[in-house]
């Protein structure tokens, strides 16, 4: 893959980001929006405040997504300051373009409403044999998070309009297939090299610091072996999975829920898949232009039933409904719910693939529908349903008993202070303990280990100076911890004998490498001045893709004047030593076989649209002012 690629690993997260959002309607990213909770800000975009508390629910609502689509996924590997982070970001991501769409008023029909709420799953899953929504459920299900059916369908609407502002950007881009290859060739271009390497490793036997030597290091370099507040603490978690854990369900009560909801749970509901051809009409147009549009949809119905393989072609010249007609018309698979009533009516009379309607009025204006194929599936039994039914049950019985435990939870760490065990006694959970823990997450620190809110109230001077339990700390939606220190280390360095070994080897690793720089750019300085007197090693070939060369190494050869070969180049390898490099030769790329180029240019176009959707956002950020107040936490360092 291209450079671009591989060092813009945020914007690659970014367009995933956009592919994901349409598995996230209902329980994902678009929901984060929906209830504004008092908080401290941690970041705001053209005026609009992100809290903390907003950041934490929907961090954790993104965990519990995943979970639901991958149940053999670890959570745990979210649950980092940096995957945190990421979750910060997709919220400001889907604030600029909520402002973007609301600045340039982009719009989305109902109809598009209407086919996405059709392929989300968890609305499928509500309806029943005969295709039906059960709206009572579907209420309910919405309630449960917050939500009535308008504002859910409101907040799809408002996700589709958001989709619309950077699939322009990436859908607009186009690169000339000559400007790609000129590119490509040079991106694959080759260098002929002779390197001689001055390795650190190399010099360190040279190197014998004394103690004094050490001393000052240490002395001038404190900073670097500070060990920071640390405590041993213990604490408890209250979530719904350690209510679950206490609940029991007999057959008894899985036949009669099976029994009440065979109608939703036991089928997957019959869907169709159908193309048409829309003549649109506006909601207040005149009887003249209703009958005229009219007219020509059954000029198109006759062409159809006279050559109904010309549908799809047909469908592209002249449907006025932007979101199928590149498609030859098509809608994709649907069930009864998804549209408009009329619509939806024709379709579902219509009895065999490959059936054409008749000109259909709806809301709209006019339709011709052909139905495609038709999809139905086997019953589900009960023993089939078994494992599925006593999960949702021992979820739902939870999430009722959540409430009362949570005041019981509360109330137990606060009114018995001195100690976890009460609590954890009293509602049957386990305390956990963690050594070494810092009022900052550590790096690969998960669960509540991982967060700032728990950490804060940990090291609070309540906490740390009478080792109180910590309040009741709300960590994300129906989870809550609390946690007491047991024992606490104020921040300081770490005496020198401790710390000696660590100190040596940072001493002797600088000075080696120094000498191994000097070394090398004496000899970059000798042969320079007699070519001839240059003893390098056999050439060998490299190109970006070499991994066989550093990094800088290979940075360095391709950015050689090619009108002034052979040259000598030093290159500062850092930490590594140095490198003296002659470029010999400019060598073209091998010619690659068809399929690998038709990818190549594939990808270059990729590349390319990513590029101008990311400065298209950029831009996005700095309209709208865009200003996060967290800092962005340090990736770990490697050992």
């Amino acid at each position: 893959m291209f450079d671009f690629v591989r060092k813009h690993t945020k914007v690659m997260q970014f367009l995933l980001f956009l592919l994901i959002v349409p598995s996230f309607v209902l329980f994902g990213l678009q929901g984060y929006n929906r209830m504004r909770e008092r908080g401290e800000t941690v970041a705001k975009v053209d005026g609009h405040e992100i809290t903390q508390q907003e950041w934490d629910n929907a961090h954790k609502q993104q965990v519990d997504q995943l979970r639901e689509q991958m149940p053999t996924l670890d959570p745990k590997i979210f649950d980092t300051p940096e995957a945190k982070y990421g979750t910060l970001e997709r919220l400001v991501r889907q604030q600029v373009l909520a402002a973007a769409v609301a600045h340039d008023n982009l719009l989305v029909s109902d109809q598009r409403v209407a086919r996405e709420l059709q392929s989300n799953q968890v609305i499928t899953a509500l309806r029943g044999p005969d295709g039906k929504l059960d709206m009572e459920r579907y209420r309910q299900l919405l309630a449960a998070r917050g939500m009535t059916p308008e504002m859910f369908e409101n907040q799809v609407r408002a996700d589709l309009a958001v989709r619309q502002v950077l699939a322009a950007a990436g859908q607009s881009s186009f690169t000339p297939p000559a400007e790609a290859n000129v590119a490509l060739n040079a991106y694959f271009e080759k260098r002929e090299v002779q390197v001689a390497r001055f390795n650190t490793a190399d010099y360190q036997a040279k190197v014998q610091p004394t103690d004094a030597d050490l001393q000052a290091f240490y002395k001038d370099n404190a900073k670097l072996f500070q060990a920071p507040e640390q405590a041993d603490i213990q604490y408890v978690v209250l979530d719904l999975s350690s209510i679950e854990k206490g609940i029991t369900v007999n057959e008894a009560d899985l036949k009669s829920y099976y029994d009440q909801n065979a109608a939703r749970l036991a089928a997957k509901p019959e869907e169709r898949r159908a193309s048409h051809i829309l003549i649109a009409v506006p909601k207040n147009a005149t009887p003249d232009v209703k009958a005229k549009a009219k007219a020509t949809a059954e000029e198109l119905l006759a062409q159809v039933r006279k050559n109904p393989d010309s549908f799809a072609e047909l469908a592209k010249k002249n449907s006025q409904d932007p979101g199928s007609a590149a498609n030859g018309g098509d809608l994709d698979y649907f069930a009864r719910g998804a549209m408009t009533k009329p619509f939806e009516d024709a379709v579902f009379a219509l009895n065999k693939k490959g059936d054409i309607s008749g000109v259909v009025e709806s809301e709209f204006g006019y339709h011709i529908i052909k139905l495609t194929d038709i999809k139905l599936d086997k019953p589900k039994t009960f023993e089939e349903l078994k494992p599925q039914l006593e999960a949702q049950m021992r979820k739902d019985l939870a999430q009722k008993k959540y409430a009362e435990a949570a005041e019981t939870f509360t109330n137990t760490v606060y009114e018995q202070s001195d100690s976890l065990k009460p609590v954890a006694d009293k509602l049957k959970l386990e305390v956990h303990g963690a050594q070494d823990v810092s009022r900052t997450p550590q790096p690969g620190a998960t669960g509540p280990l991982a967060n700032p809110k728990f950490l804060n109230a940990l090291f609070a001077p309540d906490a740390v100076e009478r080792k109180r339990n910590t309040e009741a700390v709300e960590v994300g939606p129906n989870q809550m911890v609390s946690g007491r220190i047991v024992k606490y280390s104020p921040a300081h360095t770490r005496p020198f004998e401790e710390v000696k070994a660590q100190v040596r080897e940072r001493v002797v690793a600088a000075r080696a490498a120094e000498l191994a720089r000097k070394d090398g750019e004496a000899k970059l300085a000798a042969w320079k001045a007699a070519p001839a007197s240059a003893t390098l090693p056999a050439p060998v070939t490299l190109s970006r893709q070499d991994k066989q060369q550093p990094r800088a190494v290979i940075e360095a050869a391709l950015r050689a004047d090619p009108s002034k070969l052979p040259a000598l180049l030093g290159v500062d390898l850092g930490a590594d030593g140095y490198a003296v490099v002659q470029v010999d030769k400019v060598l073209p790329r091998d010619t690659p076989p068809p399929a690998q180029a038709q990818q190549e240019q594939q990808q270059y176009q990729r590349a390319w649209a990513m590029a101008e959707t990311a400065a298209f956002y950029d831009a996005l950020k700095e309209r709208f002012n865009v200003q996060i107040k967290v800092p962005k936490p340090k990736e770990a360092l490697p050992e």
